[in-house]
C-alpha cells in the first residue's frame, strides 16, 4: 500500500522552508534605494505567508515519525516535492514588479529550480533586486537539491544506471530520511564553500558585490541566470579582468562529483580527484571540444589571437556542455558548424553527483564499455569479457538502465520538439528549445531563443510543455514517468 503521509510531511516541510527563504529577497526590496522596487516587498511577503501556512499545515496534519520510505514513495516524494516548490516559488514572481503572468512565473521558477536558465524576463538591468536575488536563490537551491538526490535518492531508486553510485552514497536503500540528513548537510557545506569562494574571486577581480553574489550562486549551480540582459558579457569590458575564466573554472567545479569532494575532505582521498574515471573522461571531453571550437574561432575571425580564441571557446563550450547557459557572445554568428556543434554538446552534461545537467558523462562511459564488450564477444565468441566502471564490474541491470535511459531521453526530446512544432514554432526554435529544456541548458539556437534572445515571445502552451521538459530532464526522466504508469498506483 502506497503511504502518502511521509510524502505530504516532507513536501510540506520543504514548502514551508521555501516560504521562509522568501523573507530574504523581501528584506532586499525593503532596503532598496529605488522607491518603485521597494514596493515589491509585499510580493514576497504574500508568497511567504501562502507557502508557510500551506506547507506548514500539510506538515502539521501528517506529523509523526517516519520509519522508512519505500522505493515507490521515494519516486512520489521526489516528483511531488520538486513540483510543489516550483508552484509556490512562482508566486512572488507573479505578484512582483517583473509583470509576469502566472504561466510565465511558473516557467521562470521551473527554469530556476531545475537550473535550466531559460528566461522570459526582459530588461534585467532594471529589474527589482529582490526578484533578481530570488531567481538566483532558486537556482542555488536546485543545484544543491540535485546533488543530494544524486547520492541519497537516485542510486537507491536505480534511475538510469545511478545504482553504480550506491556505494558512494552510503547504503541509503529504503532509508532515505535516516541517512540522507547527515550526508546532505556535509554536501551542502562543500557547496556553500565553493559558492563563497566563487563570490570572493568574482568580487576581487572587479565584479560589483551584488552581481558577484548572484553570479556565484548561479555559476556553482551551473544555472546561468544573470542580473544583466547581456549575461556575463556585460562585465567583460575593455581592461576588465578575465571574469569569464573565473566563471569557467567554477562551472567545471560545479560539474564534478561532489561526493568525491566529500570523500577527499573526510578521508583525505584527494587522489580520487585525478584518478576517478568519470572526472578524467569529463576533462578530456572539455579539452577536446575546446580545441575544436578554438580552431573554428581562429578560422572565422582572422584578427583574433590564440588566447582570445581560447577564452571564447572554453567559456562557451563549458557553459553549454554543463548546461549553465551563460553567454559572452552570440555564437549563432559563428556559422552553421558552431550552431550544430553547440546543439549536439548540450545533451552531454557533466558528471553524476554534480549540479550539471544533460545525460551525464558516466552514461557515455557505460555505453562505450558495453560497445567494447559486445565487439570483443563478436570477435571471440568463447571469450569471457567483463565491462568495468572505475575498476568495478558492471552488471546487466546497469546496462539495461543506461540504454533504456538513452532511448527514453531522445524519445522524449523528439516528442517535445514535435509538440512545439505543432504550436507553430519554426524547426530550429522547436528542436533547440526541446533540447535546451530536457538538457536543462537554457539558451537555445536561432534569433528567438538564442543567446541574444529569450523565451518571452513563445505561446503559453509552449512554455508549459518546456517546463514539463525541464522537470523531466532534471529528475532523470524515469523519476517522473514511472509515477504516470497505472502499475505504480496498484497495491
Amino acid at each position: 500500500m502506497l503511504a502518502l503521509r511521509p510524502v505530504l510531511l516532507v513536501t510540506g516541510v520543504l514548502v514551508a522552508a521555501l516560504g521562509l527563504t522568501m523573507l530574504i529577497p523581501m528584506c532586499v526590496d525593503l532596503l532598496s534605494a529605488d522607491e518603485t522596487h521597494r514596493a515589491d516587498w509585499s510580493a514576497f511577503a504574500i508568497g511567504a505567508i501562502i507557502a508557510v501556512f500551506t506547507g506548514g499545515g500539510a506538515a502539521a496534519a501528517t506529523w509523526g515519525p517516519i520509519e522508512r520510505i519505500s522505493v515507490r514513495e521515494g519516486f512520489l516524494l521526489t516528483a511531488a516535492s520538486w513540483l510543489s516548490l516550483v508552484v509556490f516559488g512562482a508566486i512572488p514572481l507573479a505578484l512582483g514588479g517583473l509583470n509576469l503572468g502566472y504561466v510565465d512565473a511558473f516557467f521562470e521558477a521551473m527554469s530556476g529550480l531545475t537550473t535550466t536558465g531559460a528566461t522570459v524576463v526582459t530588461d534585467l538591468d532594471h529589474a527589482p533586486p529582490g526578484a533578481l536575488l530570488w531567481r538566483s536563490m532558486l537556482q542555488w537551491f536546485g543545484g544543491v537539491g540535485i546533488i543530494i538526490m544524486a547520492f541519497a535518492v537516485l542510486p537507491a531508486l536505480k534511475v538510469g544506471g545511478m545504482q553504480i553510485f550506491k556505494t558512494e552514497a552510503w547504503d541509503t536503500s529504503e532509508k532515505y530520511i535516516a541517512n540522507a540528513t547527515q550526508y546532505s548537510l556535509m554536501l551542502t557545506q562543500i557547496y556553500v564553500f565553493f559558492t563563497i569562494l566563487c563570490f570572493i574571486a568574482l568580487w576581487a577581480f572587479g565584479m560589483p558585490a551584488w552581481d558577484a553574489l548572484n553570479h556565484a550562486m548561479t555559476t556553482v549551480a551551473t544555472g546561468g541566470f544573470s542580473t544583466r540582459d547581456a549575461s556575463l558579457g556585460a562585465f567583460l569590458t575593455v581592461g576588465r579582468a578575465p571574469l569569464d575564466l573565473i566563471v569557467t573554472l567554477f562551472m567545471i567545479i560545479g560539474s564534478l562529483p561532489f561526493g568525491i569532494f566529500l570523500a577527499s575532505v573526510l578521508r583525505g582521498d584527494w587522489p580520487r580527484l585525478f584518478t576517478d574515471s568519470q572526472i578524467r573522461f569529463f576533462i578530456t571531453v572539455v579539452a577536446g571540444l575546446t580545441i575544436i571550437m578554438m580552431l573554428r574561432v581562429l578560422t572565422i575571425f582572422e584578427d583574433v589571437g590564440i588566447f582570445t580564441a581560447f577564452r571564447l571557446a572554453v567559456f562557451n563550450v563549458v557553459s553549454v556542455l554543463t548546461g549553465t547557459g551563460f553567454a559572452t557572445t552570440d555564437y549563432n554568428a559563428w556559422g552553421p558548424f558552431a550552431v550544430g556543434f553547440f546543439f549536439c554538446i548540450m545533451f552531454i552534461g557533466g558528471c553524476a553527483g554534480s549540479t550539471s545537467c544533460g545525460m551525464k558523462i558516466f552514461r557515455f562511459q557505460v555505453a562505450l564499455a558495453a560497445l567494447r564488450v559486445y565487439s570483443r564477444r563478436l570477435a571471440h565468441p568463447n571469450g569471457v569479457f567483463v565491462a568495468r566502471y572505475n575498476g568495478r564490474p558492471l552488471t546487466d541491470d546497469v546496462f539495461v538502465s543506461v540504454l533504456s535511459f538513452f532511448f527514453v531521453y531522445f524519445a522524449t526530446f523528439a516528442t517535445i520538439a514535435a509538440l512545439l512544432s505543432g504550436l507553430g514554432l519554426d524547426t530550429l526554435t522547436a528542436l533547440s528549445a526541446a533540447g535546451s529544456a530536457i538538457a536543462n541548458v537554457g539558451p537555445g539556437l536561432g534569433d528567438i531563443i538564442g543567446p541574444a534572445g529569450n523565451y518571452a515571445s513563445l505561446p503559453d502552451a509552449a512554455k508549459l510543455i518546456l517546463a514539463a521538459g525541464m522537470l523531466l530532464g532534471r529528475l532523470e526522466l524515469f523519476t517522473i514517468l514511472v509515477i504516470l504508469t497505472p502499475a505504480f498506483w496498484r497495491g
